[in-house]
């Protein structure tokens, strides 16, 4: 069996993670699957995590880090880097936001998900 290139298994994994991640954070899921699963984990912090696509990303990409790497210094700079990867491409695909209504003005606004204490900043 040919061995596939390293640089060619890191993008397949980084393309699989952005699928599966999207997946689980966004969609309903064939059959509302996944919605159902979403609302069955609740507000817990499983239900949370499926909420954020950059928290789901950074678990969902630790088992391909073990599997692509042979270290400890390969693990942690391939589990970041597939995180980072699939953030990348998730924030490539987004569609442009609207801006919020006149009648929301003055009102205090977030970027990103609500629902991830790390992404969200105060807008100024």
């Amino acid at each position: 069996m040919n061995e596939i290139n390293p640089i060619w298994r890191f993008v397949l994994c980084a393309l699989a993670l952005w699928r599966v991640t999207h997946l689980l954070a966004e969609e309903d899921g064939p059959w509302d699957l996944i919605v159902r699963l979403r609302a069955g984990l609740g507000s817990g912090m499983f239900g949370r995590l499926m909420d954020c696509f950059y928290c789901l990303s950074l678990w969902l990409s630790l088992p391909l880090a073990i599997w692509l790497s042979s270290g400890w210094i390969g693990l942690l700079v391939n589990w970041q880097a597939l995180s980072g990867a699939a953030c990348l491409l998730e924030k490539a695909t987004q569609k442009a936001e609207q801006p919020p209504p006149a009648s929301l003005a003055g009102t205090e606004v977030f970027e990103g998900e609500t629902s991830c204490a790390v992404v969200k900043s105060e807008a100024q």
